[in-house]
């Protein structure tokens, strides 16, 4: 994305007013030609930001769709005082070697501190160059458990691990059976073979057993990320007779899988997501009516927030057809907590910015959890997930029940009845 496509988006973030922000947070702008942040200035300048997206590539449009939090997060970060941050834009391609070329090509720049990259591998290469050149990484998203447990004194992560993600996913769906009064008997997990999608493979036997969980596994199918036909997998997810579907994909082979259950006239009782791809925008506005249904256990907002309603006004107000989602609030979150860390600092020295993320303790945030702050490994071991259901073109906080807005729809609605 360009600095005249960032500046576009900015000067519409700015209209936000009083009236239209629930938490009463006022109007601010960003500078008109650039992507730097117009706010508050702390001594010594703005503090330089790189943010590492998939621009391009595979995942680029989860990418972009992350780029929006960044853009919205200027005026909000005014109006609750924290200092100025320079945002430094780098591509990773979507790939693990580029991102590891960017992120030293940022730092080679100027950038104090790192934000991305989305996805779990590439997010592994990028931790890797921050710790060897001694400055912090805030994880945006990314879940494969290994990243914080390598002993990294520079890296930090506010979003929850594979295994965070398994462990409340299964909680919420027996919440949710109990909910509907109905339960699978069996379902087929279909995955993607990245990083993430096998950590989460290898997280599912480790972690259902303790859950009794009142279905079984049929069917265990992996695929690759850039499949561009996946109808084979889902004739072989088919005929295991199997009543749902257990899956971790990406936005594109989401797509690509519900294409073929439509194709192959397949239904299931529903789609049980860990992941990404359900949930994303371009997944509603590519299949309309045909989005409808799967549920996704991911790490979310809680909408009964103070910080979320200002942080999906600001979304509305930029962007009116995207739905507030999880690539916009953690990476929001990220520059929350450099932005929060910079003001405590004082400075952008690399030692003491560090101790300053490393003592993170923000209580008023916009994700599912107790806040943001950081264990001896760097994880925010507080945060968690939510279930969201796609209704009508909308994402529904069907649990946890302290943020749930409504009730599960219950089977799925048959594709060839929409």
């Amino acid at each position: 994305m360009t600095d005249r496509n960032i500046s576009k988006a900015a000067a519409a973030a700015g209209g936000v007013t009083r009236r239209t922000v629930v938490a009463g947070i006022g109007a601010a702008g960003m500078l008109a030609g650039t992507s730097r942040f117009s706010i508050v200035r702390a001594a010594g300048g703005p503090l330089k930001v790189g943010v590492l997206l998939p621009r391009s590539g595979v995942q680029a449009g989860i990418g972009q769709d992350c780029q929006r939090g960044v853009e919205v997060a200027g005026p909000i970060l005014k109006e609750l005082g924290l200092p100025e941050l320079q945002i430094m834009n780098g591509d990773t391609e979507s790939n693990e070697q580029t991102a590891r070329a960017q992120a030293e090509k940022l730092i080679g720049d100027g950038a104090q501190l790192l934000v991305g990259a989305f996805d779990s591998g590439q997010s592994a290469a990028i931790a890797q160059v921050a710790e060897q050149k001694g400055i912090p990484f805030v994880i945006n998203i990314a879940a494969a458990p290994q990243i914080t447990e390598q002993g990294y004194k520079y890296v930090f992560r506010n979003f929850p691990t594979a295994v965070t993600i398994l462990t409340d996913a299964f909680k919420q769906q027996k919440e949710i059976f109990k909910q509907v009064g109905s339960a699978p008997k069996s379902v087929v997990f279909l995955h993607v073979n990245d990083t993430f999608g096998s950590a989460m493979a290898g997280g599912i036997g480790k972690v259902m057993p303790k859950f009794d969980m009142p279905y079984k596994v049929a069917d265990t199918i992996a695929y690759d990320r850039a499949a561009r036909d996946l109808s084979v997998e889902i004739a072989k997810a088919k005929a295991t007779g199997a009543d749902a579907l257990l899956v971790v994909s990406r936005l594109n082979d989401a797509i690509l899988l519900t294409r073929e259950l439509v194709k192959q006239r397949w239904t299931p009782e529903a789609i049980l997501s860990m992941g990404p791809g359900w949930y994303e925008d371009q997944y509603f506005k590519t299949l309309g009516k045909l989005s409808d249904g799967p549920i996704s256990f991911v790490p979310w907002y809680d909408p009964k927030k103070k910080l979320s309603q200002t942080l999906k006004a600001a979304m509305k107000k930029a962007y009116p057809d995207v739905n507030l989602n999880t690539n916009h609030v953690y990476t929001f979150e990220a520059l929350l907590v450099a932005a929060d860390a910079y003001k405590r600092a004082g400075t952008g020295d690399s030692k003491e910015l560090t101790e300053a993320v490393r003592t993170t303790n923000i209580t008023d945030n916009v994700s599912i959890g107790e806040g943001i702050r950081f264990d001896a490994k760097g994880q925010n071991d507080t945060v968690g997930d939510a279930s969201i259901q796609n209704v009508g073109g909308e994402l529904v906080v069907v649990a946890p029940e302290k943020a749930a807005v409504a009730k599960a729809v219950w089977p799925m609605p048959p594709y060839d009845k929409r």
